[in-house]
């Protein structure tokens, strides 16, 4: 531990990132510790807010865990990007009715799944956080729908789009029959 405390901020960040990225992992404390080589008390400590970690422990943790350094410290500051059906730039063929929008730019090195989506209202589908950096996508094609992420889901209905991240629970709800979206999941 180190010996000038941390800002008590930045302390509760690396508590909740801890515990977050921790059970992300499916990996117990006491089997974090080991791959991390610090002691079950001194990662119990940390996850509840009360230890004091040096640079050396975070990075252990950081290895043992596959994150970044910065994904322990910094607060998450999640991204939300809505797009109206009536917004965004749109580039037409020259010899076809065909229009693009450029919804979001694949970065590099992301990996992306694409799923169609047919739900009805009545039930909610709350999602558990998926790997670390997921971030989804959906266009609705038909009805409308709340989508997002929990406590602040987006309204959203034909042609609009919704980006959010899908390592903090999310949720999708139907709110009209047959409700279609086409989903991309983005794992960087």
């Amino acid at each position: 531990m180190d010996q000038n405390p941390a800002p008590l901020s930045v302390i509760s960040v690396i508590a909740t990132s801890l515990q977050r990225e921790r059970r992300r992992a499916g990996l117990s404390l006491a089997e974090l510790a080991r791959r991390a080589g610090v002691a079950k008390s001194t990662l119990s400590q940390l996850e509840s807010g009360t230890g004091n970690p040096s640079i050396e422990t975070l990075w252990a943790l950081c290895v043992a865990l596959d994150v970044t350094f910065a994904q322990l410290v910094e607060p998450p500051e999640p991204k939300v990007h809505v797009i109206r059906a009536d917004e965004g730039s749109t580039i037409a063929a020259e010899h076809a009715e065909y229009v693009a929008k450029v919804l979001s730019a694949s970065p590099p090195n992301a990996r992306r799944d694409l799923y169609l989506i047919t739900a009805q209202p009545g039930t909610v589908r709350e999602a558990a956080p998926h790997r670390s950096g997921t971030y989804e996508h959906v266009v609705l094609s038909v009805g409308r729908a709340l989508v997002g992420v929990q406590g602040n889901p987006v309204e959203i209905g034909p042609g609009d789009y919704i980006g959010y991240p899908a390592d903090v629970p999310h949720v999708f709800e139907a709110l009209e029959p047959d409700t279609v979206a086409v989903m991309v999941s983005e794992h960087v």
